[in-house]
């Protein structure tokens, strides 16, 4: 249960990262066994322990220290850190040196078995060829890797008495499995930067869908009492010269300046009901809307209410505004529901059920349900939220009757 939690509770990004930081770790076990332990096997009996055991703790080395860079390239590619150059360069060095090494021993002879170094040089070249990759950002600068990583060793083989065929073959081999490796290695880190790149995405269109709201509000806002106030201002300034002056015009214009003011808030008072309420049958398509362009499997289904009083509409609008809201931001959603339904009684039903919830909340509870509970119970309507079996968050308003008022014309939308 609690590994079931920990895999769970991450988000896409975070398992994906996972998954590809781990296969990297995994690596270092693959080039510890493969070529470590089967080079120490091949040497058996064949090569002095003198020769043998410090070579094998040289490959064993070799693989911590390349899991190592891939870990620091990994978070570069995320932005966490700076590109690890100086550990990069360091451990193509090490593995050049550890090259060179190999070569040198198979040319005097200590192998016992001269075969046992091709694997041995192949297989550190590349495990070290497919991290520098995660180190590149461009791909014409990954396309090197390969054909220099071949070159190097098949210069080498020659250098240290390789016959010219046996070094030609090293370095095809060197080259198709670099080559492979590094394809690898170059999808992994762009996968990775790919998806952290559309999770963000997805934040900041909530956050943009909130800054649209107030941008609306604030342009409604501007319309309506610009032009007043501008008059008030005017009329002020004539009100004081005509009083200076001792006119009586000036308390005709002040009347009119508190005429103005009057219409004025009266104006604002509508601008700001037409904000805090909501049209349910608007927000339902809204929120449909909202979670397929995020890429979400959205089913709504309601009842098309034409008689709901106003304070019902608004309540449950406000449901849905929120219940949205708490989709995009909390969890990892694939799928959602939103269901409104209508007893003979008229008590109407809202239930919104998602997937990818989070067993335990990412952080303090926010005040959005509170302030639902709040709205809900002016009319005595009840609310519920929790997660529920299969991984899912359900959040379920209930608004009693006969206040819902009369349903008609069942319509479901998908």
């Amino acid at each position: 249960m609690k590994l079931s939690g920990w895999w769970k509770n991450r988000s896409s990004a975070g398992k994906v990262e996972l998954y590809t930081r781990w296969s990297f770790h995994f690596f270092v076990v693959i080039e510890i066994v493969s070529i470590g332990l089967a080079a120490l096997g091949s040497m058996a009996g064949k090569t002095s322990p003198a020769v043998a055991v410090p070579l094998f703790l040289v490959v064993c080395a070799h693989a911590v220290l390349v899991g190592f860079l891939s870990s620091r390239a990994l978070d570069w590619i995320l932005g966490r850190r700076e590109r690890p150059v100086r550990l990069a360069l360091v451990t193509t060095a090490l593995t050049a040196a550890a090259v060179l090494g190999v070569l040198a021993l198979r040319a005097t002879g200590l192998f016992g078995d001269p075969s046992v170094a091709a694997p041995l040089a192949v297989g550190m070249t590349c495990f070290t060829g497919g991290t520098l990759v995660l180190c590149l950002r461009e791909l014409r600068q990954m396309r090197y890797v390969p054909p220099a990583s071949a070159a190097f060793v098949g210069l080498a083989a020659l250098a240290f008495g390789v016959p010219a065929g046996e070094s030609t073959g090293l370095a095809v081999g060197l080259l198709l499995t670099s080559a492979l490796l590094c394809a690898a290695c170059g999808f992994s880190g762009w996968l990775l930067d790919t998806v952290y790149e559309l999770d963000r995405a997805r934040e900041v269109q909530a956050q943009l869908a909130v800054a649209e709201e107030r941008l609306r509000f604030g342009r409604d806002l501007h319309d309506v009492m610009g032009r007043n106030l501008a008059v008030i201002a005017l009329k002020s300034e004539l009100a004081v010269q005509l009083a200076r002056r001792e006119r009586p015009e000036a308390v005709d214009q002040m009347i009119e300046v508190q005429r103005i003011a009057r219409e004025s808030q009266k104006e604002v008072r509508d601008v700001v009901r037409g904000y805090r309420e909501a049209n349910l049958s608007v927000e339902l398509e809204g929120a449909r809307g909202v979670l397929r362009a995020a890429g979400m499997d959205c089913l709504v289904e309601y009842e098309k209410a034409r008689e709901l009083p106003a304070e019902a509409q608004s309540a449950l609008g406000w449901v849905v505004r929120e219940a949205t809201t708490n989709v995009l931001r909390h969890g990892d959603a694939r799928s959602c529901v939103i269901r409104l339904t209508a007893e003979p009684s008229g008590a109407l039903t809202l239930v919104v059920e998602n997937d990818g919830a989070p067993r335990v909340p990412a952080g303090p509870p926010g005040s959005g349900l509170a302030g639902l509970r709040e709205r809900l119970a002016v009319l005595d309507g009840t609310l519920e939220a929790g997660p529920v079996d299969g991984g899912r968050f359900r959040l379920r308003a209930e608004i009693p009757g006969p206040a819902a008022g009369p349903v008609r014309e069942l319509e479901a939308r998908a």
